[in-house]
């Protein structure tokens, strides 16, 4: 990762979280024992630490702090790291006098919320956002028959996300939630895509924009939810011009965030239209992105190629601690991963599906979630499996196929 000595303990739910790099003597992962935990911990012994929780539900963040497994690995050299800081978080970690890489929590909250984002932004959502307001429910008015996105302060891959198309869909919200504050935003038609971006005091790095996989079934119930990354199918739909919007709207948020004291990775969301071409923003997320580990991965393959340069997640350690940042981001150009989630159709995964997607080429992870929309699989592949927008090439096919024929319970 780095010739920095400091210990990193990274503390997190879900282990494939932590590892944008291997665990080493510098590097302790801390997460709940599962299946591929296992696995994990079984290459690297001496480096991981997992904890079997009290019931079938995984622990969070903060129950994995103040297990006392953990607190016997923090000494006053080492630097807790988790995925994403919370108020939660932070106040243990000052309780305990742990030392807390992440930025604070506080600036998270501020960037993250949907409705302090509009404010955060200003001229740059001005610029960039598409057609926007926020307001109570119960204000909120149907103008004739242009559909609207409607967002609640908090949401997570797309479930805090509501597409308005008809007077009554608003009216059934609005007896739900009058009072409940929301963000109105023009709905718009096109491919989304993602960049991870790493910042220092000095620098914005960005990293490679991926084509954001989104609401396809049989891997989600939600349109609006974000079911995976495939980098090979941005180089694909996106123009020189694109990337040259891309770059200058993220510059500008990371000078932003920047002016906020922040330090490390955060991710930004953007969408094409369909009609006009024109790429809007759509999110800021001020947090470790979860597709910044299989970014890091493919980059790390690069490099046995002879690529030079730093992993996003490198990168996001040096930032955190203060370390010079000497090289740019590891480009690539292909590679793609895909989430099949608790769905109504699919609530388990028979261990054939896993075994068939690995002897297929695909790295598969498994997780042990049974909540909507949760995490069942995250499959990773080399090269892209989208033909394009919203259309899977034959790899594409091949993961859908053994998914729809390989589940426990099916509707017809």
């Amino acid at each position: 990762m780095s010739s920095n000595t400091t210990k990193i303990i990274y503390v997190s739910r879900e282990i494939e979280r932590a590892l944008g790099t291997a665990p080493s003597q510098n590097y302790h992962i801390v997460s709940n024992l599962t299946p591929y935990g296992q696995a994990v911990k079984d290459q690297y012994p001496d480096f991981v630490t997992l904890i079997k929780s009290g019931d079938t539900d995984l622990l969070g963040t903060t129950d994995l702090l103040n297990h006392p497994e953990t607190s016997k690995l923090i000494s006053d050299d080492s630097r807790l790291l988790v995925f994403k800081n919370t108020l939660r978080v932070e106040t243990a970690a000052k309780e305990n006098h742990w030392q807390l890489l992440n930025p604070a929590a506080a600036v998270s909250e501020r960037v993250e919320n949907k409705l302090s984002q509009v404010r955060w932004l200003g001229t740059v959502g001005q610029k960039y956002l598409p057609s926007h307001a926020v307001k109570v429910a119960k204000f909120i008015t149907w103008k004739g028959d242009s559909p609207f996105i409607i967002q609640w302060a908090h949401g997570h891959t797309g479930d805090g996300t509501i597409l308005i198309k008809t007077a009554e869909d608003l009216r059934a919200l609005q007896e739900k939630f009058p009072e409940r504050m929301a963000r109105i935003t023009g709905f718009v038609d096109g491919p989304s895509f993602t960049v991870n971006v790493v910042v220092t005091p000095e620098r914005i790095l960005m990293g490679n924009v991926s084509y954001q996989i989104t609401g396809l079934q049989p891997f989600t119930d939600n349109e609006f939810s974000t079911i995976g990354n495939d980098w090979g199918a941005a180089k694909k739909i996106l123009s020189t011009s694109d990337m040259q919007t891309i770059q200058a709207i993220t510059a500008e948020i990371g000078q932003k965030m920047q002016a906020d004291g922040w330090k490390g990775l955060f991710g930004i969301d953007f969408i094409r239209e369909e009609k006009s071409q024109r790429i809007y923003l759509i999110e800021v997320n001020a947090r470790q992105p979860a597709s910044s580990t299989f970014e890091s991965f493919l980059q790390e393959e690069a490099r046995a190629k002879g690529v030079r340069g730093l992993t996003t997640f490198e990168a996001h350690i040096r930032a955190l601690l203060g370390l010079p940042m000497d090289q740019d981001l590891i480009a690539i150009d292909d590679g793609a991963q895909i989430i099949q989630r608790v769905t109504k159709n699919v609530q388990s995964i028979f261990d054939d599906a896993g075994k068939e997607l690995r002897k297929k080429g695909y790295t598969v992870l498994t997780y042990q979630n049974s909540a909507p929309n949760s995490d069942l699989l995250r499959i990773q592949s080399p090269t892209g499996i989208l033909e394009s927008h919203r259309v899977f090439n034959i790899k594409g096919k091949e993961i859908a196929e053994a998914i729809k024929c390989s589940h426990f319970k099916i509707e017809v």
